[in-house]
């Protein structure tokens, strides 16, 4: 606790708020306007946009949680795994978030440079269209390694999908 009560200090004394500096600074200097927060929530909430990636996120995240919390459960019910073997396999799921997520992101960037904004949306909606694909599969797979290793794609495009997500949000 000590080592993150230092780095909070660090962080806090000697980085800016944005890459153009402290938005203290940017608004005293008319760089940056100052917006009403209600305001800007409901301008915000109001764009059909918002509300499309709201329920695309929904998607890939709320389909993360989902799995981590009922997976273990489903290989032991399904597959006849004792409660430790379970949890085991299940925590592949979230092991993928060491690279998958990332990966999403990168391809999302890699897709803006030749195509902008059009190349992540369309690096998104693979991600979730193959996302959906691979949790039919895998709800329907008889064999305990069919079940896995459909389980890691699903995991990968689950993850996938969701660093597109951040790549989208300015």
């Amino acid at each position: 606790s000590i080592v993150a009560a230092i780095h909070a200090f660090c962080l806090y004394s000697f980085s800016d708020d944005a890459p153009k500096g402290n938005y203290s600074e940017l608004k005293k200097h008319g760089v940056m306007l100052e917006i009403d927060p209600v305001e800007s929530f409901r301008i915000g909430s109001l764009n059909w946009n918002t509300w499309v990636l709201f329920i695309q996120y929904a998607c890939c995240f709320g389909v993360e949680l989902t799995m981590n919390n009922a997976a273990a459960l489903y290989f032991k019910d399904e597959f006849g795994q004792s409660t430790e073997a379970a949890a085991a396999i299940a925590s592949i799921f979230g092991w993928m978030n060491l690279f998958a997520r990332g990966l999403g992101g990168f391809i999302s960037d890699v897709s803006n440079t030749g195509h902008g904004m059009r190349g992540r949306l369309w690096t998104h909606t693979i991600f979730l269209f193959c996302e959906g694909a691979l949790v039919l599969f895998f709800a329907n797979s008889s064999s305990l390694g069919t079940a896995i290793i459909i389980m890691v794609f699903f995991s990968l495009f689950v993850q996938a999908a969701e660093g597109s997500s951040y790549a989208i949000v300015p």
